[in-house]
């Protein structure tokens, strides 16, 4: 595990920096509810910022619990991220202008003057990431070892970090 934020930090932004989407986990009453979420291009420092609509599904099960899970997965490089955290959400002028993109247009046609536009932040506390060899020959041969040696297979890297 590393113990070092600044270390767990870069190595989270090293594995999603080019993974546009992610899959937000919520609660709903008990109830885990996924749905794909593009995450804004900000360097990562420990949060997450997403645009949504004030009166979408989400943003209510927030309110009630902000508990959330970020999902990313890269199956070409054998990448798999898990960012678990806290969301809030933000109005802020400010930082919407400063991530806003205009292909976010195709969702939100009125841009930065919908005004029921608003950020989800989530500040990460946890994350846990396995990162394998990208190449399929070295899966494929680690799983045919794997059964003939009756042992598990190597899959690669797998840590778990504390931010």
């Amino acid at each position: 595990m590393h113990h070092n934020r600044e270390e767990a930090v870069e190595k989270i932004k090293e594995l999603t920096e080019d993974i546009d989407f992610c899959m937000l986990t919520t609660s709903d009453g008990g109830v885990l509810r996924s749905r794909p979420m593009s995450t804004q291009q900000t360097d990562f420092d420990g949060d997450l910022w997403f645009f949504t609509s004030e009166d979408t599904h989400k943003i209510e099960e927030i309110e009630k619990d902000n508990r959330v899970a970020a999902a990313y997965s890269d199956p070409g490089k054998n990448t798999f991220v898990s960012i678990s955290g806290r969301a809030a959400i933000s109005k802020d002028r400010a930082k919407m202008e400063e991530l806003w993109s205009p292909v976010l247009k195709a969702w939100f046609p009125d841009g930065l003057d919908d005004p029921k536009l608003c950020l989800l932040k989530v500040v990460a506390e946890q994350a846990e990431y396995w990162e394998g060899s990208s190449s399929t020959l070295v899966q494929l041969f680690g799983m045919v070892k794997a059964i003939a040696t009756g042992q598990e297979a190597d899959y690669g890297e797998n840590k778990k970090l504390k931010l």
